[in-house]
């Protein structure tokens, strides 16, 4: 019997028929399913069935402006070099991902700014972002100019009581956005 010029270990298999022959792919050719278990054509009718609910199209809406938004409460980024959402979570790796099911934590950027302005009488405010394990290292800040001014660690918002007639005077003023200020 002649063979063509194969490589060794299939001539070998091809020699001795009592062996299997195993096909192993990534992606199977000849698969009928999209999802593990549920077939093409009932999958897409379970789709059509699904968007013709007003519910399900309300949910699929939300889903949808969900993806958009960089947090539950951001919708922009915050970073330069940070990628939007939707451009981020692309590719294999999200492919068959519910990005409904992820957790969707809060941006810590605009939290801090539901932080109240600490008014002090000390020109100058020591801050160690509550101090132990989860703390950050101790600074100094200067308060002395009539504006609120965060901690460049941990965002807390800081202004001198002098200046505080000025600041309720003008709120959202200022190079680091709007802050809380209490009565």
């Amino acid at each position: 019997m002649m063979f063509r010029q194969l490589p060794r270990h299939t001539r070998l298999l091809h020699a001795r028929p009592s062996l299997p022959l195993y096909r192993y792919s990534s992606t199977a050719a000849s698969s009928t399913t999209n999802t593990p278990g549920v077939p093409i054509k009932e999958h897409s009718a379970a789709v059509a069935a699904a968007l013709e609910n007003a519910d399900a199209a309300a949910t699929t809406e939300d889903l949808i402006a969900l993806q958009k938004l960089q947090a539950p409460n951001r919708v922009q980024t915050w970073a330069k070099s940070q990628m939007p959402r939707a451009a981020a979570m692309v590719g294999p790796r999200f492919e068959q991902t519910d990005l409904a099911m992820q957790p969707r934590p809060l941006a810590a950027i605009e939290l801090i700014h539901e932080q109240p302005v600490r008014f002090v009488k000390d020109r100058v405010v020591v801050c160690d972002g509550g101090g132990g394990p989860l703390g950050h290292p101790k600074i100094f800040i200067n308060v002395d100019k009539p504006e609120v001014v965060p901690c460049g660690y941990c965002g807390l918002p800081f202004a001198h009581e002098h200046n505080k007639a000025a600041i309720v005077a003008n709120p959202g003023r200022g190079g680091h956005g709007e802050y809380v200020i209490p009565e």
